[in-house]
């Protein structure tokens, strides 16, 4: 089916990332892999390239788009070649929305000129050891000075995303006690100069997939923070933090579709190649059935994406359609991403397979975000259960 989503500035767009990965990424992305990390230029790279600046406004250094759509093409085109771009996408995907949502004039003059070139790479630290994102379980600590003038920041954050890399870190931390009627009251958000004396970057996290992320465990120790450097409103940072959620669930939905096409892609051509006999292991109806089957779910997922992207672009992309989206998409092409593995038989295990690669880099996407079992209470919510 042709798809009506893109447009032709889409399709240039997505010639031009095609071209780009193919040459400057592929290359070298084994040698990324193996060091679990991608190199700091590359962000450089991507804000020559103005992928960065996509959705930063034009005034300052961005492109100023404000359609997801462009988004969607670059996940397609990164799945396409298993490869990752590292802390970037939680740059775009969990800061700039804040950033562009929250930030006052004076802070989007600050941070969002570096957010665009890369000099400035952001990311945002939420869960904590033991506790997780369960707001009034954090022990994050960052009461205001006396005069009003800097917050001391005490604690630490785990699972950060970019963290390796990172230059400012979004810190949800608790400025003010919660109350008996809000349990959540109390969190803000603390945008945190890593260069500051007391913030230490712990150890990177060896995780399952998505292993040049630069995931890392970040501690601060009466790390002072202008109050100039708080995002949004004061002890509403659980608030700030929901709002974004169904852009943030788009993008998983968006990724999930893209790596499920990308392991049919893979087996489709893995299968043709193959011989195990006198005839390719496509040529056996199994395969065949597996195959078609497999194109069937990830059209399904392209439906459900698609009309996502309209909805978003139009403003009426809401909780329950973001939820339903997610869980749909991240399921379906889990189902998709573990068929067409087994169907690369045992060269499908070999951790440096790309079809191995898509199958780590999925399993974390029906977790981020939300579960899929917190994304069902969402949609149950939503029809009245």
């Amino acid at each position: 089916m042709r798809r009506t989503v893109f447009d032709a500035e889409h399709r240039a767009f997505r010639a031009t990332m095609r071209g780009f990965i193919e040459a400057e990424v592929v290359p070298s992305f084994s040698k990324w892999y193996d060091n679990g990390l991608v190199p700091r230029e590359f962000y450089y790279r991507l804000g020559e390239l103005g992928i960065l600046g996509m959705e930063v406004p034009a005034e300052y250094g961005g492109s100023g788009l404000d359609s997801f759509r462009y988004r969607a093409v670059l996940a397609e085109e990164i799945a396409r070649a298993a490869v990752s771009f590292g802390g970037a996408s939680a740059h775009l995907s969990r800061c700039l929305p804040l950033i562009n949502n929250l930030a006052t004039a004076e802070q989007r003059q600050r941070w969002l000129p570096g957010f665009a070139t890369g000099e400035t790479m952001f990311a945002l630290a939420v869960a904590e050891p033991g506790t997780g994102t369960e707001p009034s379980d954090m022990r994050t600590t960052a009461p205001l000075s006396l005069d009003g003038t800097e917050y001391l920041l005490n604690g630490s954050k785990t699972f950060v995303s970019g963290g390796v890399h990172a230059d400012r870190v979004i810190v949800c931390a608790r400025t003010a006690h919660p109350t008996a009627e809000e349990p959540t009251h109390g969190l803000s958000l603390l945008v945190v100069d890593s260069a500051a004396p007391g913030f230490r970057v712990g150890r990177a996290l060896a995780t399952l997939g998505r292993k040049v992320s630069g995931t890392a465990e970040l501690t601060f120790t009466d790390v002072r923070v202008p109050v100039t450097d708080r995002l949004g409103d004061p002890h509403h940072a659980d608030a700030h933090l929901v709002a974004q959620l169904p852009r943030e669930r788009l993008a998983i939905a968006v990724s999930a579709h893209a790596q499920a096409r990308a392991a049919v892609r893979f087996a489709h051509r893995f299968t043709t190649d193959h011989t195990p006999s006198t005839h390719s292991a496509a040529s056996f109806q199994n395969t065949a059935f597996e195959l078609a089957a497999c194109r069937a779910e990830v059209d399904a997922i392209e439906a459900v994406v698609d009309r996502a992207l309209a909805t978003n672009d139009r403003g009426d992309l809401t909780p329950a359609d973001a939820a339903s989206a997610k869980l749909f998409c991240t399921e379906s092409a889990g189902r998709v991403i573990d068929r067409c593995l087994q169907l690369h038989g045992g060269v499908g295990y070999l951790a440096d397979s790309p079809i191995a690669r898509l199958y780590a880099d999925h399993r974390i996407d029906r977790i981020l975000g939300g579960t899929s079992d917190v994304l069902r209470t969402i949609i149950a919510a939503e029809m009245g259960l």
